[in-house]
């Protein structure tokens, strides 16, 4: 891709991109951030149909998902423009991103604003769960559990049920 093939595309002169982008870059960058603010507006509607707090963490990592899965490049695109960065853009900390979002999900479930490090913990758990199960979910061994489950959104919120695994205390621990 060029900014000439992006200006051939649009029926405009080779030039006309230049006067808003610098570069190809530029223009990657560009649409990886309105990527990031549909995934903020699609966070914000999982979370505004959640039936309570607790329930709002579930339709967050659902939407979130249901979001990467629906549009994979350009889903790849923001990860990697991020990735170049080394961080996380800008506007993920305005107040209606999905980053925002999570952090008021959090709260409203009992999390303590006043206690920074967790806040964050917490934050960085649920982007983590939501990214990794949007990354394996396509994955063609898991299509017969899908199937018997119902489809791909009852298998997303079963996994996502299942993420606090990590700290239910073994069986056998509480014989």
């Amino acid at each position: 891709m060029s900014l000439r093939a992006v200006a051939r595309e649009a029926g405009v002169s080779p030039a006309a991109p230049y006067h808003h982008f610098k570069d190809k870059s530029d223009l990657l960058d560009a649409v990886a951030e309105e990527g990031w603010r549909e995934l903020g507006a699609a966070i914000a509607a999982g979370r505004a149909a959640s039936a309570n707090a607790k329930a709002a963490m579930t339709e967050i990592g659902v939407a979130y998902v249901a979001f990467a899965r629906r549009n994979p490049a350009l889903y790849r695109l923001m990860y990697r423009a991020a990735c170049d960065h080394a961080m996380m853009p800008e506007h993920a900390k305005d107040a209606d991103s999905g980053w925002r979002h999570v952090e008021e999900a959090l709260i409203e479930g009992g999390a303590d604003p006043a206690d920074e490090r967790e806040m964050q913990l917490g934050q960085i758990a649920a982007w983590c769960t939501a990214h990794g199960v949007a990354e394996m979910a396509g994955f063609k061994e898991f299509e017969p559990l899908k199937a018997a489950m119902g489809g791909e959104e009852p298998f997303v919120r079963a996994v996502l049920r299942h993420v606090g695994i990590f700290t239910r205390r073994p069986r056998h621990a509480l014989d």
